[in-house]
């Protein structure tokens, strides 16, 4: 520890002559120090106790979780030798998921459309923004903000896509709202993604409560790369299903809009057997993002290339 004591010497000569005596010490004035200025302390965000509503929401998913644990689901081992795939499930899997819509564009996700779109994905760099309810505890936020910092992080990694956390100007945004601000953030949404349409802001607002956590991505008109993106997590998730939507949604928001029954072990799967990234959803990443594939890219088009891309991944091993 490094101590730092303010020591004050004060030295006075004093001068004797013989035979006189010593004379008095001259007088000194010593002004008073400066006033140090202190700093007001930092404003701490606002926290407040959610409501009665909120609070059944926290239950009923506290006994979800509970119950899928002993369904065997919400695995995180990544899958193993229970779930092999090949090359040829993994292209199959890439054309299903990246290639297909779960929803039609700008829908409020209460109808699956299954059908099929071109490639979408980022081609400039996220800047990603996390916000929360007030009634999310402090500690709770930092948590999150750890958790959707590390794995995005790992998307970047795979992908090839600068990430960064930041409040100037984003471009995905990530939202814990409870149940109260989920309903009564339509206003909200709007002035942070300006583009995206009414039929997805009711969606949110009127999100059925099987439905854990979403994310909206927005692209411009007649154009195929993301602008913006939106994902709109339940705060009263308990903490291995709110790291599932963690995964799920930033990942889904990179380009992979679709889940897929076939998919073993993925999280792109409403099976919900995985709640953690996989091996294969990695690979699914990796392969959305190689430059032989072409943001607006149709089936017909990228359907050989992936098939050459999933080859040469699963002919390399793990990574």
């Amino acid at each position: 520890m490094r101590q730092s004591p303010l020591f004050a010497v004060l030295a006075v000569a004093a001068g004797v002559l013989a035979g006189c005596e010593p004379a008095p010490p001259p007088e000194t004035s010593v002004a008073p120090p400066a006033a140090r200025a202190v700093p007001a302390p930092p404003d701490l965000p606002v926290v407040t106790q959610p409501s009665a509503a909120s609070r059944d929401m926290a239950a009923f998913y506290a006994r979800l979780q509970a119950q899928m644990l002993t369904q065997n689901l919400l695995r995180s081992d990544g899958g193993g030798a229970d779930t092999p795939f090949t090359d040829t499930m993994l292209a199959h899997n890439f054309m299903q998921i990246a290639l297909t819509t779960e929803y039609a564009d700008n829908s409020d996700f209460r109808v699956q459309q299954g059908s099929q779109t071109t490639l979408h994905r980022w081609e400039q760099p996220i800047r990603m923004q996390v916000s929360f309810s007030d009634s999310v505890p402090l500690a709770q936020r930092d948590q999150d903000r750890t958790s959707v910092s590390a794995f995005a992080a790992r998307l970047a990694r795979l992908t090839g896509v600068p990430i960064r956390q930041t409040d100037q100007t984003p471009n995905f945004h990530v939202l814990f709202l409870d149940e109260d601000d989920r309903r009564g953030a339509a206003s909200r949404l709007r002035a942070l993604v300006p583009d995206i349409s009414e039929a997805t802001l009711r969606g949110i607002v009127t999100l059925p409560r099987d439905q854990l956590c979403l994310v909206a991505a927005v692209f411009e008109p007649g154009q195929s790369a993301y602008a913006q993106a939106v994902v709109v997590i339940r705060a009263e998730h308990p903490s291995l299903i709110r790291a599932a939507c963690i995964h799920e949604e930033l990942a889904q928001g990179m380009g992979l809009p679709n889940d897929s029954d076939a998919a073993r072990p993925s999280i792109f799967n409403d099976s919900e057997e995985f709640a953690l990234l996989t091996r294969h959803d990695e690979l699914l990443l990796r392969m959305l993002y190689d430059p032989r594939l072409q943001t607006g890219m149709d089936p017909a088009t990228a359907a050989p290339i992936v098939r050459q891309i999933a080859r040469e991944l699963m002919a390399s091993g793990p990574s």
